[in-house]
Protein backbone atom coordinates (compact mmCIF):
# COMPACT_ATOMS: atom_id res chain seq x y z
CA UNK A 1 0.00 0.00 0.00
CA UNK A 2 1.58 3.46 -1.33
CA UNK A 3 0.45 7.02 0.32
CA UNK A 4 -0.38 9.20 -1.95
CA UNK A 5 0.22 12.85 -0.42
CA UNK A 6 0.28 16.48 -1.10
CA UNK A 7 3.41 17.60 -2.60
CA UNK A 8 5.44 20.71 -2.73
CA UNK A 9 3.11 23.53 -3.96
CA UNK A 10 5.24 26.07 -4.66
CA UNK A 11 7.25 29.14 -2.34
CA UNK A 12 5.30 30.27 0.27
CA UNK A 13 2.13 28.19 -0.33
CA UNK A 14 1.58 25.97 2.46
CA UNK A 15 -2.00 24.85 1.90
CA UNK A 16 -4.37 23.71 -0.82
CA UNK A 17 -7.72 22.78 -1.31
CA UNK A 18 -8.96 19.21 -2.58
CA UNK A 19 -10.46 20.10 -6.57
CA UNK A 20 -11.61 16.94 -8.09
CA UNK A 21 -10.60 13.57 -8.17
CA UNK A 22 -10.48 11.63 -11.45
CA UNK A 23 -10.57 8.64 -10.49
CA UNK A 24 -12.73 6.70 -7.59
CA UNK A 25 -12.08 4.42 -5.15
CA UNK A 26 -11.57 0.82 -6.84
CA UNK A 27 -10.51 2.22 -10.47
CA UNK A 28 -7.06 1.04 -11.35
CA UNK A 29 -4.60 3.44 -11.82
CA UNK A 30 -1.03 3.81 -13.95
CA UNK A 31 2.23 5.16 -12.49
CA UNK A 32 2.18 8.99 -13.29
CA UNK A 33 -0.99 9.07 -14.40
CA UNK A 34 -2.97 12.24 -13.02
CA UNK A 35 -5.79 10.97 -10.20
CA UNK A 36 -6.71 14.46 -8.08
CA UNK A 37 -6.14 17.92 -8.88
CA UNK A 38 -5.35 20.62 -6.01
CA UNK A 39 -6.23 24.24 -6.68
CA UNK A 40 -3.94 26.81 -4.15
CA UNK A 41 -5.03 30.62 -4.54
CA UNK A 42 -3.06 30.85 -7.81
CA UNK A 43 -2.49 27.94 -9.60
CA UNK A 44 -3.98 24.40 -9.92
CA UNK A 45 -1.38 21.09 -8.99
CA UNK A 46 -1.75 17.82 -10.61
CA UNK A 47 -1.19 14.95 -8.15
CA UNK A 48 0.06 11.54 -9.74
CA UNK A 49 -0.31 8.02 -9.07
CA UNK A 50 2.78 6.90 -6.99
CA UNK A 51 2.99 3.46 -8.95
CA UNK A 52 0.02 1.32 -10.56
CA UNK A 53 -2.03 -0.64 -8.60
CA UNK A 54 -5.34 0.45 -7.60
CA UNK A 55 -6.97 3.30 -5.94
CA UNK A 56 -7.93 1.80 -2.78
CA UNK A 57 -8.79 4.65 -0.68
CA UNK A 58 -9.79 8.40 -0.82
CA UNK A 59 -9.20 9.83 2.43
CA UNK A 60 -9.30 13.89 1.54
CA UNK A 61 -12.64 14.61 0.18
CA UNK A 62 -13.48 17.29 -2.80
CA UNK A 63 -13.53 20.95 -1.06
CA UNK A 64 -11.50 19.73 1.90
CA UNK A 65 -8.13 21.82 2.71
CA UNK A 66 -5.13 19.74 3.22
CA UNK A 67 -1.19 21.14 3.93
CA UNK A 68 1.55 19.72 2.00
CA UNK A 69 2.75 16.30 3.10
CA UNK A 70 -1.30 15.23 4.09
CA UNK A 71 -2.38 12.28 3.39
CA UNK A 72 -5.31 12.34 0.34
CA UNK A 73 -5.40 8.46 -0.68
CA UNK A 74 -3.69 5.20 -0.99
CA UNK A 75 -2.64 2.90 -3.89
CA UNK A 76 -2.48 -0.80 -3.16
CA UNK A 77 -1.44 -3.64 -5.45
CA UNK A 78 -3.14 -4.93 -8.33
CA UNK A 79 -3.30 -6.91 -11.59
CA UNK A 80 -4.49 -6.95 -15.17
CA UNK A 81 -7.98 -8.29 -13.86
CA UNK A 82 -7.72 -5.37 -11.31
CA UNK A 83 -8.53 -2.68 -14.58
CA UNK A 84 -11.17 -4.31 -16.51
CA UNK A 85 -14.40 -2.81 -15.15
CA UNK A 86 -12.83 0.49 -15.74
CA UNK A 87 -14.34 1.23 -18.85
CA UNK A 88 -17.77 0.05 -17.67
CA UNK A 89 -17.25 2.34 -14.79
CA UNK A 90 -16.55 5.44 -16.18
CA UNK A 91 -18.61 7.66 -18.86
CA UNK A 92 -16.03 10.01 -19.89
CA UNK A 93 -13.82 10.01 -22.41
CA UNK A 94 -10.81 10.09 -20.38
CA UNK A 95 -10.13 6.30 -19.92
CA UNK A 96 -10.55 5.98 -24.09
CA UNK A 97 -7.43 8.01 -23.94
CA UNK A 98 -5.60 6.00 -21.32
CA UNK A 99 -6.07 2.62 -23.42
CA UNK A 100 -5.14 4.58 -26.55
CA UNK A 101 -1.31 5.27 -24.85
CA UNK A 102 0.04 1.43 -24.91
CA UNK A 103 -0.57 1.60 -28.74
CA UNK A 104 1.39 4.21 -29.27
CA UNK A 105 4.67 2.51 -28.40
CA UNK A 106 3.23 -1.45 -30.02
CA UNK A 107 5.46 -0.63 -33.12
CA UNK A 108 8.90 -0.90 -31.28
CA UNK A 109 7.46 -1.97 -27.57
CA UNK A 110 9.88 0.59 -26.24
CA UNK A 111 8.16 3.94 -25.22
CA UNK A 112 9.93 6.89 -23.89
CA UNK A 113 7.96 9.72 -21.72
CA UNK A 114 9.06 13.40 -21.96
CA UNK A 115 8.60 15.01 -18.82
CA UNK A 116 8.75 18.76 -17.72
CA UNK A 117 12.67 19.27 -16.39
CA UNK A 118 13.53 21.17 -13.47
CA UNK A 119 13.35 25.10 -14.12
CA UNK A 120 15.23 26.78 -11.70
CA UNK A 121 15.18 27.50 -8.39
CA UNK A 122 11.41 28.41 -6.98
CA UNK A 123 9.70 27.30 -10.01
CA UNK A 124 7.14 24.87 -10.13
CA UNK A 125 5.64 25.22 -13.09
CA UNK A 126 5.32 26.96 -17.05
CA UNK A 127 3.10 27.12 -19.54
CA UNK A 128 3.86 25.17 -22.75
CA UNK A 129 3.93 27.57 -25.79
CA UNK A 130 4.71 26.10 -28.75
CA UNK A 131 5.42 22.19 -29.74
CA UNK A 132 8.54 22.05 -32.69
CA UNK A 133 7.36 18.92 -33.21
CA UNK A 134 3.82 17.09 -33.96
CA UNK A 135 3.19 13.16 -33.86
CA UNK A 136 4.41 11.60 -36.03
CA UNK A 137 7.52 13.15 -36.68
CA UNK A 138 10.95 11.43 -36.56
CA UNK A 139 13.13 12.84 -34.19
CA UNK A 140 16.99 12.46 -32.77
CA UNK A 141 18.01 12.08 -29.28
CA UNK A 142 18.54 16.23 -27.84
CA UNK A 143 15.97 17.23 -30.52
CA UNK A 144 14.21 20.15 -29.42
CA UNK A 145 10.55 19.03 -28.99
CA UNK A 146 8.57 21.57 -27.22
CA UNK A 147 9.15 25.13 -25.35
CA UNK A 148 7.99 25.90 -22.25
CA UNK A 149 7.87 29.46 -20.78
CA UNK A 150 7.97 30.02 -16.87
CA UNK A 151 7.71 33.36 -15.28
CA UNK A 152 11.18 34.99 -16.66
CA UNK A 153 12.83 32.26 -19.21
CA UNK A 154 11.99 30.14 -21.80
CA UNK A 155 12.98 26.23 -21.30
CA UNK A 156 13.26 24.11 -23.94
CA UNK A 157 12.80 20.46 -23.41
CA UNK A 158 14.69 18.44 -25.83
CA UNK A 159 14.18 14.83 -27.03
CA UNK A 160 15.61 12.06 -24.57
CA UNK A 161 16.04 8.73 -27.35
CA UNK A 162 16.12 8.88 -31.17
CA UNK A 163 12.21 7.55 -32.50
CA UNK A 164 9.35 9.16 -33.40
CA UNK A 165 6.91 11.47 -31.77
CA UNK A 166 4.29 9.07 -30.83
CA UNK A 167 1.95 10.83 -29.04
CA UNK A 168 1.52 14.71 -27.50
CA UNK A 169 -0.25 15.13 -24.45
CA UNK A 170 -0.41 18.45 -23.48
CA UNK A 171 -1.85 21.08 -25.83
CA UNK A 172 0.00 24.97 -26.41
CA UNK A 173 -1.12 27.26 -23.62
CA UNK A 174 -1.64 24.70 -20.97
CA UNK A 175 0.18 25.10 -17.57
CA UNK A 176 2.08 21.96 -16.64
CA UNK A 177 4.21 21.25 -13.45
CA UNK A 178 8.12 19.87 -12.89
CA UNK A 179 7.84 15.92 -13.61
CA UNK A 180 4.60 16.43 -15.89
CA UNK A 181 4.91 14.00 -18.80
CA UNK A 182 3.97 15.92 -21.59
CA UNK A 183 4.48 13.68 -24.24
CA UNK A 184 6.11 9.83 -25.66
CA UNK A 185 8.50 8.84 -27.68
CA UNK A 186 8.62 5.17 -29.63
CA UNK A 187 12.11 4.20 -30.56
CA UNK A 188 13.37 3.33 -33.68
CA UNK A 189 12.14 3.78 -37.10
CA UNK A 190 10.01 2.78 -39.37
CA UNK A 191 6.77 0.68 -37.91
CA UNK A 192 7.04 2.93 -34.98
CA UNK A 193 5.55 6.04 -36.96
CA UNK A 194 2.15 4.53 -37.66
CA UNK A 195 0.53 3.55 -34.85
CA UNK A 196 1.44 7.79 -34.15
CA UNK A 197 -2.05 8.15 -35.77
CA UNK A 198 -4.53 6.62 -32.99
CA UNK A 199 -3.31 8.96 -29.88
CA UNK A 200 -3.40 12.14 -32.85
CA UNK A 201 -7.39 11.35 -33.18
CA UNK A 202 -8.37 10.31 -29.89
CA UNK A 203 -6.26 13.08 -28.32
CA UNK A 204 -8.90 16.23 -28.94
CA UNK A 205 -6.96 18.62 -30.50
CA UNK A 206 -3.34 18.54 -28.73
CA UNK A 207 -1.57 21.35 -30.95
CA UNK A 208 -3.42 24.39 -30.30
CA UNK A 209 -7.12 24.04 -32.47
CA UNK A 210 -9.69 25.28 -30.06
CA UNK A 211 -12.46 25.15 -32.76
CA UNK A 212 -12.18 21.82 -33.53
CA UNK A 213 -12.68 20.63 -29.64
CA UNK A 214 -15.83 18.88 -28.70
CA UNK A 215 -17.99 20.07 -25.35
CA UNK A 216 -16.05 18.06 -22.43
CA UNK A 217 -19.69 16.80 -21.48
CA UNK A 218 -19.00 14.20 -18.80
CA UNK A 219 -15.05 14.89 -18.35
CA UNK A 220 -14.29 16.13 -14.97
CA UNK A 221 -14.05 19.50 -14.40
CA UNK A 222 -11.03 21.62 -13.05
CA UNK A 223 -11.34 23.60 -10.63
CA UNK A 224 -10.77 26.79 -12.44
CA UNK A 225 -12.75 25.83 -14.76
CA UNK A 226 -15.39 25.63 -12.98
CA UNK A 227 -15.10 28.91 -11.23
CA UNK A 228 -15.05 30.93 -14.46
CA UNK A 229 -18.28 28.96 -15.30
CA UNK A 230 -20.14 30.12 -12.50
CA UNK A 231 -19.08 33.67 -12.24
CA UNK A 232 -20.03 33.91 -15.97
CA UNK A 233 -22.95 31.96 -15.59
CA UNK A 234 -22.32 28.76 -18.02
CA UNK A 235 -22.96 25.48 -17.67
CA UNK A 236 -19.10 24.00 -17.64
CA UNK A 237 -20.28 20.85 -19.57
CA UNK A 238 -21.06 23.02 -22.36
CA UNK A 239 -17.26 24.49 -22.72
CA UNK A 240 -15.45 22.68 -25.45
CA UNK A 241 -12.70 20.84 -23.84
CA UNK A 242 -9.28 20.30 -25.74
CA UNK A 243 -7.55 18.88 -22.77
CA UNK A 244 -6.58 14.93 -22.01
CA UNK A 245 -9.44 13.19 -22.35
CA UNK A 246 -11.90 15.94 -23.62
CA UNK A 247 -11.49 17.98 -20.45
CA UNK A 248 -11.46 21.99 -20.34
CA UNK A 249 -9.03 23.80 -19.81
CA UNK A 250 -8.71 27.60 -18.00
CA UNK A 251 -7.94 28.58 -22.13
CA UNK A 252 -11.14 26.58 -23.07
CA UNK A 253 -13.49 28.22 -20.87
CA UNK A 254 -11.99 31.87 -21.69
CA UNK A 255 -12.03 31.49 -25.45
CA UNK A 256 -15.67 30.11 -24.67
CA UNK A 257 -16.51 33.14 -22.69
CA UNK A 258 -15.18 35.49 -25.60
CA UNK A 259 -17.32 33.72 -28.43
CA UNK A 260 -20.44 34.18 -26.95
CA UNK A 261 -21.00 37.54 -25.89
CA UNK A 262 -24.57 37.44 -25.96
CA UNK A 263 -24.60 35.06 -23.11
CA UNK A 264 -21.40 36.51 -20.93
CA UNK A 265 -22.06 39.97 -21.01
CA UNK A 266 -19.37 42.15 -21.22
CA UNK A 267 -17.11 43.45 -18.07
CA UNK A 268 -14.39 45.83 -17.37
CA UNK A 269 -10.83 43.29 -17.24
CA UNK A 270 -10.64 45.41 -13.75
CA UNK A 271 -13.05 42.84 -12.44
CA UNK A 272 -10.91 39.59 -13.25
CA UNK A 273 -13.64 38.31 -16.00
CA UNK A 274 -12.48 39.16 -19.51
CA UNK A 275 -14.77 41.16 -21.52
CA UNK A 276 -15.72 41.01 -25.05
CA UNK A 277 -13.99 42.35 -27.81
CA UNK A 278 -15.35 44.77 -30.25
CA UNK A 279 -14.91 44.18 -34.18
CA UNK A 280 -11.72 46.05 -34.70
CA UNK A 281 -10.11 44.59 -31.61
CA UNK A 282 -7.75 41.81 -30.89
CA UNK A 283 -7.37 39.90 -27.62
CA UNK A 284 -3.69 38.34 -27.08
CA UNK A 285 -2.88 35.84 -23.96
CA UNK A 286 -0.31 37.97 -22.20
CA UNK A 287 3.04 35.66 -21.81
CA UNK A 288 4.02 34.82 -18.37
CA UNK A 289 6.93 37.06 -18.64
CA UNK A 290 4.70 40.17 -19.03
CA UNK A 291 2.62 39.02 -16.53
CA UNK A 292 4.97 38.39 -13.99
CA UNK A 293 6.31 41.86 -14.48
CA UNK A 294 2.83 43.44 -14.45
CA UNK A 295 2.27 41.76 -10.96
CA UNK A 296 6.01 42.96 -9.74
CA UNK A 297 5.51 46.13 -11.01
CA UNK A 298 1.98 46.73 -9.32
CA UNK A 299 3.54 45.00 -6.07
CA UNK A 300 6.15 47.58 -5.77
CA UNK A 301 3.36 50.63 -6.02
CA UNK A 302 1.25 48.94 -3.72
CA UNK A 303 3.63 47.70 -1.05
CA UNK A 304 6.58 50.66 -1.32
CA UNK A 305 6.33 54.18 -0.33
CA UNK A 306 7.83 55.12 -3.41
CA UNK A 307 9.52 58.98 -3.90
CA UNK A 308 12.27 59.91 -6.98
CA UNK A 309 14.88 62.33 -6.49
CA UNK A 310 16.76 64.13 -9.64
CA UNK A 311 19.71 65.34 -10.10
CA UNK A 312 22.10 65.78 -13.62
CA UNK A 313 25.48 64.95 -14.50
CA UNK A 314 28.19 66.55 -16.51
CA UNK A 315 29.17 63.26 -18.38
CA UNK A 316 32.76 65.57 -20.08
CA UNK A 317 35.28 63.82 -18.39
CA UNK A 318 34.16 60.37 -18.66
CA UNK A 319 33.26 60.72 -22.41
CA UNK A 320 37.00 62.00 -22.54
CA UNK A 321 38.17 59.10 -20.68
CA UNK A 322 36.71 56.52 -22.69
CA UNK A 323 37.88 57.99 -26.31
CA UNK A 324 41.08 58.50 -24.98
CA UNK A 325 41.53 54.35 -23.35
CA UNK A 326 38.80 52.48 -25.30
CA UNK A 327 41.04 50.96 -28.08
CA UNK A 328 43.46 50.34 -25.69
CA UNK A 329 41.26 49.05 -23.16
CA UNK A 330 39.20 46.72 -25.79
CA UNK A 331 42.96 45.18 -26.85
CA UNK A 332 44.36 44.33 -23.27
CA UNK A 333 40.36 42.88 -21.91
CA UNK A 334 38.72 41.72 -25.08
CA UNK A 335 35.66 44.38 -24.26
CA UNK A 336 34.43 47.57 -25.03
CA UNK A 337 34.77 50.18 -22.31
CA UNK A 338 31.21 51.55 -22.07
CA UNK A 339 29.66 53.34 -19.50
CA UNK A 340 27.48 51.28 -17.46
CA UNK A 341 30.51 50.11 -15.68
CA UNK A 342 31.76 53.48 -14.56
CA UNK A 343 28.14 53.69 -13.24
CA UNK A 344 28.32 50.45 -11.62
CA UNK A 345 31.51 51.49 -9.74
CA UNK A 346 30.08 55.05 -8.72
CA UNK A 347 26.77 53.36 -7.62
CA UNK A 348 28.82 50.85 -5.29
CA UNK A 349 30.83 53.97 -3.71
CA UNK A 350 27.54 55.35 -2.62
CA UNK A 351 25.84 52.48 -1.40
CA UNK A 352 28.87 51.93 0.66
CA UNK A 353 28.41 55.07 2.19
CA UNK A 354 24.52 55.02 2.27
CA UNK A 355 24.13 51.70 3.39
CA UNK A 356 20.10 51.97 3.98
CA UNK A 357 19.99 52.32 0.23
CA UNK A 358 21.54 48.89 -0.58
CA UNK A 359 18.93 47.58 2.33
CA UNK A 360 15.85 45.86 2.45
CA UNK A 361 12.47 45.64 4.48
CA UNK A 362 11.76 42.00 6.11
CA UNK A 363 8.40 42.45 8.23
CA UNK A 364 9.57 44.92 10.90
CA UNK A 365 13.14 44.14 10.07
CA UNK A 366 15.55 45.90 7.83
CA UNK A 367 18.23 43.39 6.43
CA UNK A 368 21.47 45.38 5.93
CA UNK A 369 23.53 44.35 2.87
CA UNK A 370 27.09 44.30 2.75
CA UNK A 371 27.94 42.90 -0.82
CA UNK A 372 26.93 44.67 -4.07
CA UNK A 373 25.20 42.17 -6.29
CA UNK A 374 23.99 45.15 -9.20
CA UNK A 375 21.22 44.03 -11.54
CA UNK A 376 21.59 46.02 -14.96
CA UNK A 377 18.02 45.97 -16.82
CA UNK A 378 17.26 44.66 -20.05
CA UNK A 379 15.29 45.02 -22.87
CA UNK A 380 14.20 41.95 -24.68
CA UNK A 381 11.65 41.07 -27.37
CA UNK A 382 9.39 39.71 -24.32
CA UNK A 383 9.99 42.51 -22.05
CA UNK A 384 12.46 43.59 -19.45
CA UNK A 385 14.73 41.29 -17.46
CA UNK A 386 17.08 42.34 -14.93
CA UNK A 387 20.29 40.30 -14.82
CA UNK A 388 22.67 40.11 -11.92
CA UNK A 389 26.51 41.39 -11.83
CA UNK A 390 27.64 39.74 -8.75
CA UNK A 391 30.36 41.33 -6.20
CA UNK A 392 30.69 44.56 -8.10
CA UNK A 393 32.78 46.22 -5.65
CA UNK A 394 35.74 43.57 -6.02
CA UNK A 395 35.25 43.42 -10.31
CA UNK A 396 37.33 46.05 -12.85
CA UNK A 397 35.69 47.69 -15.08
CA UNK A 398 36.67 45.00 -17.29
CA UNK A 399 34.62 42.09 -15.36
CA UNK A 400 31.87 44.51 -15.26
CA UNK A 401 32.18 45.01 -18.45
CA UNK A 402 32.39 41.60 -19.61
CA UNK A 403 29.48 40.15 -17.22
CA UNK A 404 27.03 42.59 -18.66
CA UNK A 405 28.42 42.32 -21.98
CA UNK A 406 27.73 37.97 -21.59
CA UNK A 407 24.03 38.92 -20.06
CA UNK A 408 23.48 41.00 -23.22
CA UNK A 409 24.05 38.15 -25.27
CA UNK A 410 21.97 35.54 -22.86
CA UNK A 411 19.23 37.80 -22.75
CA UNK A 412 19.19 38.13 -26.61
CA UNK A 413 19.40 34.39 -27.30
CA UNK A 414 16.66 33.64 -24.64
CA UNK A 415 19.19 31.87 -22.32
CA UNK A 416 18.73 33.91 -18.91
CA UNK A 417 18.04 31.73 -16.06
CA UNK A 418 16.17 31.95 -13.29
CA UNK A 419 19.98 32.10 -11.11
CA UNK A 420 21.08 35.22 -13.25
CA UNK A 421 18.34 36.89 -12.11
CA UNK A 422 17.68 36.39 -8.40
CA UNK A 423 19.55 38.45 -5.56
CA UNK A 424 20.48 42.09 -6.39
CA UNK A 425 20.72 44.46 -3.97
CA UNK A 426 20.16 47.44 -6.07
CA UNK A 427 19.13 48.05 -10.05
CA UNK A 428 19.98 50.21 -12.74
CA UNK A 429 18.12 50.98 -15.41
CA UNK A 430 18.86 52.95 -18.61
CA UNK A 431 16.43 54.35 -20.67
CA UNK A 432 18.75 56.58 -22.58
CA UNK A 433 18.98 53.99 -25.27
CA UNK A 434 15.66 53.87 -26.23
CA UNK A 435 15.98 58.03 -26.08
CA UNK A 436 14.51 59.04 -22.54
CA UNK A 437 15.16 62.50 -21.37
CA UNK A 438 13.77 61.96 -17.88
CA UNK A 439 12.11 59.21 -16.02
CA UNK A 440 10.23 57.71 -12.71
CA UNK A 441 11.98 54.13 -12.28
CA UNK A 442 10.00 51.54 -10.30
CA UNK A 443 11.62 49.47 -7.74
CA UNK A 444 12.49 46.09 -8.12
CA UNK A 445 11.21 44.15 -4.83
CA UNK A 446 12.16 43.82 -1.85
CA UNK A 447 15.31 46.06 -2.82
CA UNK A 448 15.13 49.63 -1.84
CA UNK A 449 16.59 51.39 -4.61
CA UNK A 450 16.75 51.86 -8.20
CA UNK A 451 18.98 54.12 -10.48
CA UNK A 452 17.40 55.35 -13.79
CA UNK A 453 20.12 56.44 -16.43
CA UNK A 454 18.87 58.49 -19.20
CA UNK A 455 20.49 60.32 -22.76
CA UNK A 456 23.37 62.02 -22.82
CA UNK A 457 22.14 66.01 -24.42
CA UNK A 458 24.24 68.50 -25.15
CA UNK A 459 22.92 71.67 -23.15
CA UNK A 460 24.11 75.29 -22.18
CA UNK A 461 25.46 74.86 -18.27
CA UNK A 462 26.83 77.79 -16.31
CA UNK A 463 30.30 76.78 -15.21
CA UNK A 464 32.63 79.31 -13.18
CA UNK A 465 30.31 82.15 -14.42
CA UNK A 466 30.31 81.33 -18.17
CA UNK A 467 27.61 79.47 -20.07
CA UNK A 468 29.27 76.49 -21.75
CA UNK A 469 27.42 73.63 -23.87
CA UNK A 470 28.22 70.18 -22.22
CA UNK A 471 27.07 66.42 -22.39
CA UNK A 472 24.59 66.53 -20.32
CA UNK A 473 22.69 63.53 -17.99
CA UNK A 474 19.54 63.05 -15.83
CA UNK A 475 19.76 61.02 -13.23
CA UNK A 476 16.56 59.52 -11.11
CA UNK A 477 17.07 57.57 -7.98
CA UNK A 478 13.65 55.72 -7.33
CA UNK A 479 14.09 54.92 -3.36
CA UNK A 480 11.68 53.29 -0.61
CA UNK A 481 11.22 56.36 2.15
CA UNK A 482 9.94 53.67 4.44
CA UNK A 483 13.80 52.89 4.97
CA UNK A 484 15.86 55.43 2.93
CA UNK A 485 14.85 59.22 4.27
CA UNK A 486 14.95 62.37 2.14
CA UNK A 487 18.48 63.53 2.85
CA UNK A 488 20.00 59.75 2.46
CA UNK A 489 18.64 59.87 -1.03
CA UNK A 490 19.76 62.99 -1.99
CA UNK A 491 23.48 62.11 -0.64
CA UNK A 492 23.17 58.40 -2.53
CA UNK A 493 22.55 60.46 -5.56
CA UNK A 494 25.29 63.74 -5.16
CA UNK A 495 27.64 60.94 -4.57
CA UNK A 496 26.62 59.02 -8.06
CA UNK A 497 27.49 62.68 -9.52
CA UNK A 498 30.28 63.49 -8.05
CA UNK A 499 32.09 60.49 -8.93
CA UNK A 500 30.76 60.27 -12.40
CA UNK A 501 32.50 63.76 -12.47
CA UNK A 502 35.12 62.87 -11.29
CA UNK A 503 36.13 59.18 -12.52
CA UNK A 504 39.78 59.90 -11.72
CA UNK A 505 38.87 59.99 -7.44
CA UNK A 506 36.71 57.58 -7.84
CA UNK A 507 38.77 54.98 -9.48
CA UNK A 508 42.09 56.11 -7.07
CA UNK A 509 39.61 55.97 -3.93
CA UNK A 510 40.77 59.72 -2.91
Amino acid sequence: MTDIIVPTLGESVSEATVGTWLKKAGDAVSKDEVIVELETDKVSVEVAAPEDGVLSEIVAAEGETVGIGALLGKVGAGDGAAAAPAPAEETSEAPKEEAAAPAASSGSGDTVDVEVPAMGESVSEGTLSSWLKQPGDTISKDDILVEIETDKVAVEVPSPVDGVLSEVLVAEGETVSIGTVIARVSGGEGGAAAPAAAPAASAPAPTTSAPAAAPSGGAPVSPSVRRIAAENGVNPADIPGSGKGGRATKGDALAYLEKKPTEAPAMSSSSGIPRATGPREERVKMTRLRQTIARRLKEAQDTAAMLTTFNDVDMTNIMEMRKAYKDNFEKRHGVKLGFMSFFVKAVVNALQEIPAVNAEIDGTDVIYKNYYDIGVAVGTEKGLVVPVVRDCDALSLAGIEASIGEYGRKARDGQLTMQDMQGGTFTISNGGVYGSMMSTPILNPPQSGVLGMHRIEQRPVAINGEVVIRPMMYLALSYDHRIVDGKEAVTFLVRVKEALENPERMLLGV
